[in-house]
């Protein structure tokens, strides 16, 4: 099995649930995110800030600034990952930066609480 972990933009939310339903994954999680990526960072106004000039931290303003957004994690047989990872980037990329992330990860073990059931027989069918 494998846990697809992506992070992408709030407004793609309904269009990625959607694409991934239609492909045949009915089953994820999604919870809200906030977060940033590397971004265009002025390291000489970083630097002028760590050194106490006021001007490079007026410039920074009072924090790093995090983007809302949406995390999904879907747990699927090992042999379907690649479909949800390509049905995430088909819906979600827009060759601007901010466009998401996406960690694809073994996962050990999954158990269906209402039944026992273990493995792939735990999670749900995938069409």
């Amino acid at each position: 099995m494998k846990e697809i972990m992506a992070v992408i933009r709030m407004n793609k939310m309904n269009q990625t649930k959607q694409a991934l339903s239609d492909a045949g994954i009915s089953s994820f999680n999604a919870r809200p995110a906030f977060g940033r990526g590397k971004g265009n960072v002025d390291f000489r106004i970083l630097k002028g800030a760590e050194q106490g000039h006021e001007e490079a931290i007026a410039q920074l303003g009072a924090g790093i600034k995090l983007i809302p957004k949406r995390m999904l994690t879907v747990v699927v047989p090992d042999d379907k990952a690649s479909l949800v990872v390509q049905t995430i980037i088909k819906v979600n990329q827009a060759g601007r930066p901010g466009d998401g992330k996406i960690f694809v990860m073994p996962c050990e073990d999954a158990v269906r609480v209402r039944t026992g059931e273990l493995g792939d027989q735990a999670i749900d069918e995938v069409i």
